[in-house]
């Protein structure tokens, strides 16, 4: 990764132990933010559309922003957990090419970790509710990160070593690596970055094909075969993932968050939002407005 990995920077949000019950039980969660968590004790699950994943105590799990999960404890689950902000100089995720839930053995280190950076940053809890649709709000976001301005440098830097460490864990699990002898084709690469900053734009696959300097039909198929889905499908998943963050922390109307994420009209965009969500964007934001 070398000096790549440093045109990223880590912006806390939440830190904090925490012992969870039944009442732990939470649907359609897609946050901006990555979430860690080191389970210690108990057990529960995280579901997304691709597995369910068990949470056992011992290991750390990493879900990426912006991936679609179900949060389910049926008993108790004791867990450290981390929230934090990502942000590059391209706009583009470390972890873009792997939206799946990640799960790896922990070892002292990592416990130690997460221990001292709860240490270091004391009253990071979320401090309100276990429930996303309550403490995943823009104004708390602000809020909670215009504390990273108040902390001594000493902290500031120690917090951001340990985020470094705590992610480097997950990053050799990564889908596509250095060695792989069968890499991600650089134009299908780009192309995935390119439908990530451009959501907004009217954005169709003779475009991208286009802008491959590749056939249509072999820019389809080669995509396909690379990423797991057709391009227009992944263009969807993109937008509504970017839609649901805004029905959830913003008071857009759904005509404005439609243009927003590249939908030419609202009936369309509902239309969409359903394929992939299975439900409308009135019901979600129900879901996802509760106090």
């Amino acid at each position: 990764m070398g000096k790549r990995l440093f045109v990223y920077t880590f912006s806390l949000l939440h830190v904090d132990y925490v012992k969870l019950n039944a009442k732990w039980n939470y649907t359609n969660v897609i946050s901006p933010y990555h979430r860690i968590y080191y389970i210690d004790e108990g057990g529960g699950y995280i579901s997304t559309k691709q597995e369910k994943i068990k949470l056992e105590p011992g290991y750390l799990y990493m879900i990426p922003s912006f991936t679609l999960c179900h949060l389910f404890c049926d008993g108790y689950l004791s867990q450290y957990f981390l929230h934090f902000f990502e942000e590059s100089a391209e706009g583009i995720s470390l972890f873009e090419n792997n939206r799946n839930v990640i799960k790896v053995s922990a070892g002292d280190t990592d416990i130690a970790n997460f221990k001292r950076l709860l240490w270091i940053n004391p009253g990071r809890g979320i401090n309100r509710s276990d429930n996303p649709t309550v403490y995943e709000k823009n104004t708390y976001y602000k809020n909670y990160q215009e504390l990273n301005k108040t902390v001594t440098d000493s902290v500031y830097f120690e917090t951001q070593g340990i985020i470094l460490q705590l992610i480097s864990r997950f990053l050799n699990l990564q889908p596509v690596k250095q060695n792989d002898p069968n890499p991600v084709p650089s134009k299908i690469l780009e192309t995935t970055r390119y439908i990530q900053l451009n959501l907004k734009e009217n954005l169709t696959v003779n475009y991208l094909a286009t802008r491959a300097n590749l056939n249509e039909d072999y820019f389809s198929r080669l995509f396909f075969n690379v990423i797991g889905q057709r391009p227009l499908t992944y263009l969807h998943e993109k937008r509504i993932e970017r839609a649901q963050y805004l029905i959830a922390t913003t008071t857009l109307s759904f005509s404005e968050i439609a243009e927003k994420t590249g939908f030419e009209n609202l009936p369309y965009f509902s239309k969409i939002f359903k394929k992939v969500t299975s439900i409308t964007p009135g019901e979600y934001k129900k879901q996802n407005r509760l106090i």
